[in-house]
């Protein structure tokens, strides 16, 4: 076992939006944003969460990769919001976590709690959304289907995130016909004398705070681990240029849904399949026996 040595991502305070455009938004560079949200994040907190919505039943998720043909978007269990929030703010070890928990559907008087960051980002404001995670809780390595720019802001404890540009998709060993990488792999732990092409793997590592806001462009891998309880929200802003919008339109409207259709039939097969093509893939690129 092993772990990665990334370098910090930058970390800027003060940034204007002329500055961001030109040194971030343009060149898809991640930029980590201190003091961004000053001004609304101190309501931002597990006690209004759990005011506003504590009676809520919610769908919970965890750790485990997702086997045979049962669908990576269904549940493991549900929970009150309250309870759940309770186990967070405890710092009770828990690997359970809340996924894309959309604002507009499930929590709308959010919506008057913050403001679109004005640094040039052309937010698309149907879809902002909420992640909660306890101390043991963590995303799979992903890109974003939709493949758009991405302001993650995060609010209690606090997060790690590991971030790769799209040009890492062999290193990462990059399943086919997906957003993820092998599931198998620990992010946290990697195994390098298995998978050896992950010692070549170049990003940045982030460390977030209660009204950080990490930028993450669009195509950029990210592996979430909470250090302890706590949630984000994020902002996105769907592709502009032709190429990513059209490649937008293919993981979505076909590239899924392919992929599913494949799975209900084939199964765990179908799974084993794609990670063996992705292994054998990468070494073959990288003249790995």
């Amino acid at each position: 076992m092993g772990k990665f040595n990334l370098p910090p991502v930058d970390r800027v305070r003060g940034i204007t939006k002329e500055e961001f455009v030109k040194n971030y938004l343009k060149k898809k560079k991640p930029v980590l944003i201190e003091g961004l949200t000053d001004d609304w994040n101190d309501k931002w907190r597990f006690e209004y969460i759990k005011e506003i919505a504590g009676h809520q039943v919610v769908p919970l998720y965890n750790n485990e990769p997702t086997k045979g043909n049962k669908s990576s978007y269904e549940p493991v269990t549900h929970m009150k919001m309250g309870e759940y929030l309770d186990k967070l703010q405890k710092n009770e070890p828990t690997d359970l976590r809340i996924f894309f928990y959309m604002v507009k559907d499930n929590l709308p008087q959010l919506e008057k709690d913050f403001e679109y960051p004005d640094i040039g980002m052309n937010y698309f404001k149907r879809i902002p959304a909420l992640f909660f995670g306890g101390s043991k809780a963590h995303t799979f390595m992903h890109y974003d289907i939709d493949l758009g720019d991405n302001l993650h802001i995060h609010f209690e404890g606090h997060k790690r995130v590991l971030l790769f540009g799209p040009e890492q998709n062999t290193n990462l060993y990059k399943v086919p016909m997906s957003i993820c990488n092998i599931e198998s792999i620990d992010m946290n732990n990697p195994d390098f004398d298995k998978y050896p092409a992950l010692k070549n793997a170049q990003g940045f590592e982030a460390n977030m705070q209660h009204g950080d806001a990490l930028y993450i462009p669009g195509e950029w891998w990210h592996y979430i681990s909470y250090v302890n309880g706590g949630f984000s929200m994020s902002l996105r802003a769907l592709p502009q240029d032709p190429r990513r919008f059209l490649g937008m339109m293919y993981n979505i409207f076909f590239m899924r849904h392919l992929d599913n259709f494949i799975r209900k039939i084939r199964g765990q097969k179908w799974i084993d399949y794609k990670e063996n093509w992705a292994y054998r893939k990468a070494h073959r690129k990288l003249g790995i026996k």
